[in-house]
């Protein structure tokens, strides 16, 4: 077996016999890979609380036929410490590491972008610098952006016309009145101009949007990503408890 080193998030763990996980992380240089982490469950283990969720380690592994061993962890930023203590970035925070997980299709397939991301993420979540709902849609969107899906948010994602009038998610984003096909959301200026914020990372405008413009892009972005998934973000279900009086994740007003 080889012998390799790689720092990388822990998006999820799973039991394997009676001591063993199985930990599938993100990686710099690797991309995403799943680790067998011996003896962790065991109370002396020496690294079990390194390989929790939301962790950014540096670690080592010993490549395997199917699955790779984790020898060495060390802690990098301990992000969970802080999500973890609210409800609010808690499930924002998971629904990003179901989100990188499931857009990082291949194992050991170099995915450096979408890693920056994450760790960028959950270090604006963690410091609690923003709404936890706007860091989640911001990274939404730029993790779609990544993937190559982002939404036309500036003109017409069908025709390149100015005066976009509704949102359309099977036409990739805004569309003008000609473009506009049946059952297109028609979102208020303001969200549209609130999701071209979160995509461009203009947190001074995001900051000052009002509630009702934060809670329409969000049902809006949801949607949008859950489109080009082929199964829902399981965890947004939490999400949308957290933050009631929102329209449920996936609806828009419809006209």
């Amino acid at each position: 077996m080889s012998l390799y080193r790689d720092e990388g998030v822990v998006l999820r763990t799973q039991k394997l016999g009676e001591a063993d996980r199985i930990i599938t992380i993100l990686t710099r240089r690797t991309g995403k890979v799943r680790g067998v982490a011996k003896g962790v469950r065991r109370t002396m283990s020496r690294f079990g609380a390194r390989l929790e969720p939301f962790s950014h380690v540096d670690l080592q592994l010993h490549s395997g036929r199917s699955l790779d061993v984790i020898t060495q962890v060390e802690t990098l930023h301990p992000y969970g410490e802080a999500i973890v203590a609210d409800y609010a970035r808690y499930t924002a925070g998971t629904a990003m590491l179901e989100t990188a997980d499931r857009l990082t299709v291949g194992e050991k397939e170099p995915a450096l972008r979408q890693f920056l991301l994450l760790v960028g993420g959950l270090r604006t979540l963690a410091q609690d610098g923003h709404e936890a709902r706007l860091v989640l849609d911001a990274f939404f969107l730029r993790s779609l952006a990544v993937a190559g899906y982002a939404p036309a948010l500036s003109e017409c994602a069908r025709c390149g016309a100015e005066a976009v009038r509704a949102f359309a998610i099977v036409a990739g984003g805004v569309v003008c009145g000609a473009c506009r096909p049946a059952g297109a959301a028609v979102p208020a200026a303001e969200t549209i101009a609130l999701m071209i914020a979160l995509l461009r990372g203009d947190w001074a405008t995001a900051d000052a949007s009002e509630p009702r413009h934060r809670a329409e892009c969000s049902g809006l972005v949801a949607a949008y990503l859950q489109w080009h998934l082929e199964h829902g973000i399981r965890s947004l279900r939490h999400v949308e408890r957290e933050w009631p009086g929102q329209p449920a994740r996936g609806e828009a007003r419809i006209v």
